[in-house]
């Protein structure tokens, strides 16, 4: 994404904050709890994270975090996220945590780490002029994964035209993927408009 993208992208989520509330999952983009709950119950079927280093793209306030807390143990936590008033308050979230950390930076520009599940909810869903921008960071995130990827997409087939969000195909993303990996499982019908994927590494397990 360039610069100019990007401070949109800034910009709709400070619009957001102001009118839905900081720290609301609205001001994340989200239409509600539900929604977001949904999308978290499928990307938690990845596999077993139990005893797991995770990084979480496009992390907010830390919300992911939470509801794996409520599943399982024993993990390590690195989220990530480019918008500082989401980080802030993180940070403070889950301060004394010494398994969770919180970092405020643009994915897409820098180097991640080696972890071994990584997960993204809503971080490939924004619009981009580089058609190449959404292969090329799967491939990424992929590349960070030592287990798996799980991430989500809006289902362009289904998805109405918006001015920042975008939808993509379903098809031409999971061809992407099986080029990709060993693995691919694709879940559907939790939500209208929206898909997952898990992309396995050799050996690895969902």
């Amino acid at each position: 994404m360039d610069l100019i993208e990007k401070a949109t992208v800034m910009h709709y989520h400070r619009h957001r904050i102001a009118e839905c509330r900081y720290g609301s999952v609205e001001s994340l983009g989200w239409r509600s709890v539900t929604s977001q709950l949904a999308r978290y119950e499928v990307l938690a079927k990845v596999g077993d994270l139990n005893g797991v280093s995770i990084l979480d793209i496009g992390c907010g306030y830390g919300d992911l975090k939470a509801f794996l807390d409520l599943h399982y143990s024993n993990f390590d936590y690195i989220g990530i996220d480019q918008m500082p008033e989401f980080i802030t308050k993180a940070r403070i979230r889950y301060d004394g945590d010494l398994r969770t950390v919180f970092y405020q930076t643009d994915f897409s520009t820098v180097e991640l780490p080696q972890v071994d599940v990584v997960i993204a909810s809503g971080a490939l869903g924004y619009r981009c002029k580089n058609d190449r921008f959404y292969t090329d960071m799967i491939c990424k995130l992929y590349n960070s994964a030592r287990i798996a990827l799980a991430f989500n997409m809006l289902d362009k087939s289904i998805f109405p035209q918006h001015d920042l969000l975008i939808g993509h195909d379903r098809d031409e993303i999971l061809a992407l993927c099986r080029a990709l990996s060993p693995r691919v499982v694709c879940v559907n019908g939790y939500l209208e408009d929206d898909f997952t994927v898990f992309m396995y590494r050799n050996g690895a397990n969902g």
